[in-house]
């Protein structure tokens, strides 16, 4: 009995009918009745009453029918199962993250993930949370780390929440300490400050500007435009403070004084996020599970 006859039972067995048979497993018809026929001499019986334009089941054939259904979706979830191993080895993950988050929390994930799965490739895409969600919308990414609330929400998107984070001032140890000296400022503190300020469509940006305006007041920017490296280095240079993540200041800590908000200070929320139509590859849902676990 081979595989081959038993995909064309199964499929004259649903449509009753030889010619759309074939069509429906891309065979030609004679080569699928001669399977047919070479399983009903292998087994000893008729699996069909055949009559013109009425095709019917024999005993044999009802007794077969729910086996073969079986046997074909056990192959096919051999097949699934061989697949989802092979990627572990050797497939790929695409990441959306911003900026922040590479610097921040990824890199130890990542290791980690690199050390158990060495065979698999990371492709790291960098961007605000906007950019990240049309690319997730397209498919060019499996995942990505995004800041919540989204830009524009989607409903074709799943997000799960993965960490609310601290924000913190950054300055040069050598500038004067923000806020007049405090050991905890708050954002009202930052009036007259000038700000190392991010560019255009960075998360940051606009979380930093709006909590501003509800203080009252409209920030100053001393240099604007940066990413992140570039936003530290200048704040190192003493051009300015900037509000950054904790996890950011911590691992950047070197040449950079850290000043903590004052309650209730400012937090932003990031969650991982992927399309709710597709599911991501195995490589991908492994990356998401050592994340959610970190």
């Amino acid at each position: 009995m081979q595989f081959q006859q038993l995909q064309y039972f199964v499929a004259v067995a649903e449509t009753r009918h030889f010619t759309r048979a074939a069509e429906l497993v891309h065979v030609a018809q004679p080569s699928l009745s001669q399977q047919i026929k070479a399983l009903e001499r292998e087994l000893g019986a008729d699996l069909f009453r055949r009559a013109r334009g009425n095709i019917t089941l024999t005993d044999a054939g009802e007794a077969l029918l729910p086996l073969a259904r079986r046997i074909l979706a056990d192959a096919d979830t051999a097949r699934h199962e061989v697949q989802e191993v092979a990627q572990l080895r050797s497939g790929r993950v695409r990441l959306g993250a911003t900026p922040s988050l590479c610097t921040g929390l990824l890199p130890d994930v990542l290791r980690a993930f690199h050390d158990r799965y060495p065979g698999v490739r990371l492709l790291i895409e960098e961007g605000g949370s906007h950019d990240l969600v049309r690319e997730l919308a397209r498919g060019a990414l499996d995942l990505a780390l995004v800041v919540l609330p989204l830009p524009t929400p989607s409903p074709a998107l799943t997000t799960v929440e993965l960490l609310r984070e601290d924000l913190v001032v950054v300055s040069s140890p050598d500038a004067p300490r923000p806020g007049r000296g405090l050991r905890a400022v708050r954002i009202a503190d930052l009036e007259g400050e000038r700000l190392v300020m991010f560019r255009h469509g960075y998360d940051l940006r606009e979380l930093t500007v709006a909590a501003c305006r509800a203080e009252g007041f409209e920030p100053e920017f001393a240099v604007e435009g940066g990413e992140m490296d570039a936003v530290l280095g200048f704040v190192r240079a003493g051009l300015g403070v900037a509000v950054v993540p904790r996890m950011v200041a911590a691992r950047s800590g070197h040449g950079l004084r850290v000043t903590p908000l004052a309650r209730p200070g400012l937090h932003r929320t990031i969650a991982l996020a992927h399309r709710s139509d597709v599911a991501p590859p195995r490589a991908a849902r492994e990356l998401q599970r050592m994340l959610l676990e970190r």
